[in-house]
C-alpha cells in the first residue's frame, strides 16, 4: 500500500476544506483501526502538529511505521545535538514507542547556515543510537535539494506533488532522488483540498487562476471522473514515489480515500501545472 496517513488533523484543524476542526480521540482511534485494516502501515506526524503525537501515543502505534518532523531550532540553542536528542526522546515518549521509522527536518534551510554541519551530525547520531531508522527532510520546493544534497544525503525526502505542483518532476529531482536510493514521500496530492473543491465554491482569492479551475472542472465532467480518484490516479502514475500522504477528518472519508487509491484507469490528464509560488505553496495563501 503506497498510501500513508497524515495526522495533522489529529492535533489541530487542518486543510482548506476542513469544516469539522480537529478530530476527536474517538474518531482518531476509529481512523487508525480502519487504516490498518485497509493496508496502510505508515503514519506521518510532526512535533508542530499540536497534540498529534500525544493522540497517537494514547491510541497505540507500536505496529506502525511512524515518521515525525523536528521543529525549527530556536536561535538561542547552543547544544544542537543535545536539543535534537531531547526532541526525539520527547516524541518517542509522546508516541509511546521505542523507535521511529523516520525523522525529518521541517526547516531544511537550517542545513544551509552555520549550524548545518552540527545538525547533520546530530541526525546521523540519531540513526547510530538506533532510535531512528531513517533521516531526511521535508521540503517546500525541489530547488532546496540543489543545496541540501551538497551537505546532506537524506534517506527520505518529503515534498509536495499534485496535478498543479509538478516541480518535483519538471526539475528532474523525482528521478534523481530515486537514482540515489532516496525514499520519496509526496504530500499535498489534493493541494490541501483545493483540487477537491467544486468550481462554484472556489474562493474569490483564487480566481486569478480561473483558467486552471475551469479546465479542471471541464476535464472532470468530460471524463466522468471523481476528483479524489483523479488526483490519486495522477500521483500513482509515477513509480518513483514510495508513499503519498493523505489526511482525513473521519473514518468514512478515509474509507473513500483507500477505495480511491485503488483507481488505476489510465487517463490523459490535463496540464494544470504551475510554478507560481502564490498558488503552489499553501503557506502563501493568507497573503492572497
Amino acid at each position: 500500500m503506497r498510501l500513508a496517513l497524515g495526522t495533522a488533523q489529529f492535533g489541530m484543524p487542518y486543510g482548506i476544506n476542513n469544516q469539522s476542526g480537529q478530530v476527536s480521540s474517538i474518531t482518531a482511534r476509529e481512523m487508525l483501526a480502519f487504516a490498518h485494516a485497509g493496508g496502510i502501515d505508515t503514519l506521518d506526524t510532526a512535533v508542530s502538529y499540536g497534540e498529534s503525537e500525544r493522540c497517537l501515543g494514547r491510541i497505540g502505534v507500536h505496529d506502525w511505521r511512524v515518521i515525525t518532523k523536528l521543529p525549527s531550532i530556536p536561535d538561542n540553542i547552543r547544544d544542537i545535538e543535545g536539543w535534537t536528542m531531547l526532541q526525539i526522546e520527547q516524541s518517542l515518549k509522546h508516541l509511546n514507542i521505542s523507535k521511529l521509522h523516520g525523522v525529518l527536518l521541517h526547516r531544511s534551510d537550517q542545513l544551509f547556515g552555520d549550524i548545518g554541519p552540527v545538525l547533520v551530525s546530530a541526525l546521523t547520531k540519531l540513526k547510530n543510537t538506533n532510535l531512528v531508522e531513517k533521516i531526511g527532510v521535508s521540503i517546500y520546493a525541489p530547488s532546496e535539494l540543489d543545496t541540501i544534497t551538497k551537505v546532506f544525503t537524506p534517506d527520505i525526502v518529503q515534498a509536495p506533488f499534485n496535478l498543479i505542483d509538478r516541480r518535483l518532476l519538471s526539475s528532474g529531482w523525482l528521478q534523481k532522488l530515486k537514482d540515489r536510493g532516496v525514499d520519496i514521500y509526496v504530500r499535498s496530492v489534493f493541494l490541501q483540498g483545493l483540487l477537491l473543491t467544486p468550481r462554484k465554491k472556489i474562493l474569490p482569492k483564487f480566481e486569478r487562476w480561473r483558467y486552471c479551475w475551469d479546465e479542471w472542472d471541464s476535464w472532470l465532467s468530460a471524463n466522468a471522473a471523481q476528483p479524489v480518484e483523479a488526483c490519486l490516479g495522477f500521483v500513482q502514475q509515477f513509480p518513483q514515489i514510495d508513499k503519498f500522504i493523505v489526511g482525513a477528518d473521519s473514518a468514512q472519508q478515509l474509507s473513500e480515500l483507500i477505495k480511491a487509491s485503488t483507481f488505476h484507469e489510465e487517463l490523459n490528464y490535463p496540464d494544470l501545472s504551475s510554478e507560481e509560488e502564490m498558488l503552489v505553496h499553501p503557506g502563501n495563501w493568507n497573503s492572497l
